[in-house]
């Protein structure tokens, strides 16, 4: 006799177990229509599984995260179909869901071509219209992958004899078509509806392995309905307006090559840019308490396996060692009995190395130290993207050496820094997570309820709100994360504090206590960009290249219209940088409309156009970028405006103030 609780809170109990779909429809005939799944428990399981003893049940449907994630799910499967029914030479591997969609990996000797999708997309139509039933069937692994043997699938063949031995092995039925997958699934093709659509092809290796075979991958999109999918489509368009690759190149601040890959060549303008956002932050941190550090690239690998570090990160660690030049002058030879050095991935072991010089009182803690480290990391090809995600990379970075009993104020100093700098940047909608304990973890319950403890109560002294992530800490300590949503909706994860008593030990840091005995430190480690090639890849497809003037890599083109007023225009260019603006001068024998769409396509913010009228009355008339709207001001007004204008946002603040 089961009883069920329900969402609302109410009871209901029967005299015999029932499955998902007939408490749906029990409770009302429209919501029988509407189910997809049931969560039992908070376990999402397939409509016609039986419920067999009470439990807390919720009725899924389409218009839910978790019936959405369902729908991606059976999209997956409906694409594998698909293309099995129209290319029956294609073997399946596997068909997660991601983020807003799914793709599906496919061994073929023949590569599939975007111009595919067209047929592909038609029959899995098809396959909705024919409603085809889900059925589950539980077998043996053996039996599964007799199965999948005989079908010529010996990629789920060798996916079945690699699960663990305890684990139950389905295969789901969809019509005649089958895949082994751990559910659920929803009860018919019908209900993933036809909001989906096929984007784009990429290759993958089998099983991420670089050694094995390369795979062809599908990558598709699906909703709950046409609207959303409409609403996705126009935003993956915006998005690829947006683009830092395509912006980079079209504003000339940067570019990537094979021979340096994962590596940024900054050019004059996006090098600007980037020392006009790091010296923002340099003067917010110095205003915060922070002592800024530099510390070695090349570090011996006995620290790294101190730090426990070597053991994690080693092969994700560019590795140098000692070498010695060939006699017969043929190249460098490597000595067996050389040390190794390794390139430093993180920076926090150390500045762990530059708290341990002397000796620290209590008093002198906390120790904030700060460096804008140059890190590198040994990510694979497959994984880099533009500047967003390297191998070489500079970290706003920086650590708290603190007390237990310091941990809360630093938090919430922390907390108050990372959103006014936020702020200050233009991100305004910004979500707080608290990520706890994971089930792998070092220390003692006592102490992450106390960690724990202490993040909770600073992120209520400091007046965020913040949701909780349980499971995702950090195997050492929990953590905060800070994550932005841009100008089209995407959300970024950017700025982080963790909290570790593991580090500290492991390198011997010690600060002398109030009594007398030797203590460890607390170390905080925070950073609020992340790193310096992201966010300003992030802060790049946010304005979509139209920088906040201050960040602008030029911020005013004086453009002339006749060459007789360039005495003028060289004047008012004089003027702007003696009020420390970044200004060029256009003075070709060009049209100006010319001129004036080549700097618009740069994204230059401001163009001032002179030409007899505005030489004879010394005045400048001002076009901004994304304004048909012209303004006409005298020179010493529009320096006056534009100077106040340019000013960093903490400099801002302090002229005002």
């Amino acid at each position: 006799m089961p009883t069920i609780t329900l969402p609302d809170g109410a009871v209901r109990t029967y005299d015999a177990p029932l499955t998902g779909a007939e408490l749906a429809g029990d409770i009302s005939k429209s919501l029988a229509k509407k189910a997809l799944a049931v969560k039992v428990n908070g376990t999402v399981v397939d409509l016609w599984d039986p419920i067999k003893s009470d439990a807390a049940v919720e009725i899924v449907t389409r218009d839910s995260e978790e019936g959405l994630d369902l729908i991606r799910h059976d999209a997956a499967h409906l694409l594998a179909q698909a293309v099995q029914a129209l290319f029956p030479d294609t073997q399946v591997t596997i068909g997660p869901v991601i983020e807003d969609g799914f793709f599906y990996d496919f061994a073929r000797k023949t590569p599939f071509s975007t111009e595919d999708f067209d047929a592909i997309e038609r029959k899995m139509a098809a396959l909705v219209d024919a409603d085809l039933e889900t059925r589950k069937e539980v077998v043996s692994r053996e039996e599964a992958a007799r199965l999948f043997e005989a079908q010529g699938e010996h990629y789920k063949a060798e996916i079945v004899r690699d699960l663990p031995t305890d684990e139950e092995v389905k295969i789901y039925h969809h019509g005649d078509w089958y895949d082994l997958c751990r559910g659920p699934h929803l009860p018919s093709t019908k209900h993933i509806g036809k909001a989906f659509k096929l984007l784009k092809l990429a290759g993958a290796y089998w099983r991420g392995d670089h050694r094995n075979e390369v795979l062809h991958r599908i990558y598709g999109t699906a909703w709950a309905n046409e609207k959303a999918l409409k609403a996705y489509l126009t935003r993956l368009e915006e998005a690829e307006k947006r683009d830092h690759r395509r912006l980079g190149k079209q504003m000339d601040l940067f570019h990537l090559q094979e021979e340096a890959h994962g590596s940024v060549f900054w050019h004059p303008k996006g090098y600007t840019m980037w020392l006009a956002l790091e010296a923002y932050i340099r003067r917010r941190l110095d205003a915060a308490g922070y002592k800024e550090v530099k510390t070695p690239q090349l570090i011996d690998a006995k620290l790294w396996q101190s730090s426990g570090h070597w053991g994690k990160y080693s092969q994700n660690m560019f590795v140098v060692p000692d070498e010695v030049p060939d006699v017969e002058g043929e190249g460098p030879v490597i000595d067996p009995e050389a040390k190794l050095m390794a390139v430093k991935p993180m920076n926090c072991p150390a500045h762990v190395q530059i708290f341990r010089q002397g000796i620290t009182s209590y008093r002198d803690l906390p120790i904030r130290m700060a460096e804008f480290g140059c890190c590198h990391r040994n990510e694979p090809h497959g994984a880099l993207h533009g500047i967003m995600r390297v191998r070489q990379f500079t970290q706003d970075d920086a650590h708290i050496f603190c007390t237990e009993e310091q941990i809360v104020e630093e938090t919430i100093r922390f907390c108050e820094l990372a959103s006014s700098v936020y702020r200050d940047l233009g991100f305004e909608d910004v979500r707080v997570a608290m990520a706890t304990r994971p089930e792998q973890r070092i220390g003692t319950d006592e102490f992450w309820d106390k960690m724990e403890s202490a993040l909770e109560e600073a992120l209520i002294a400091a007046g965020l709100e913040f949701e909780v992530l349980p499971g995702e800490g950090a195997f050492y300590a929990p953590k905060l994360e800070y994550h932005l949503r841009d100008a089209i909706g995407r959300s970024w994860q950017c700025g982080t504090l963790q909290l570790d008593a593991l580090l500290p030990e492991r390198l011997d840091a010690v600060y002398i206590d109030e009594d007398g005995a030797k203590k460890r430190p607390i170390m905080l480690h925070r950073a609020i960009l992340g790193s310096m090639e992201r966010f300003l890849g992030i802060l790049i497809e946010n304005h979509a290249g139209r920088m906040p003037l201050w960040l602008a890599p030029t911020q005013i083109v004086v453009a002339t219209i006749t060459t007789d007023v360039n005495a003028f225009a060289e004047e008012a260019a004089d003027a702007f940088r003696a009020a420390n603006l970044r200004v060029e001068t256009d003075l070709r024998n060009e049209k100006i409309n010319y001129k004036v769409r080549e700097h618009s396509d740069g994204k230059v913010p401001i163009i001032a156009v002179i030409g007899a009228r505005e030489a004879e009355e010394r005045t400048l008339s001002v076009r901004r970028l994304g304004s048909k709207q012209s303004q006409t001001l005298s020179l010493d007004e529009a320096v006056a405006v534009f100077a106040a204008e340019a000013l960093p946002p903490d400099l801002r603040d302090r002229a005002d103030s």
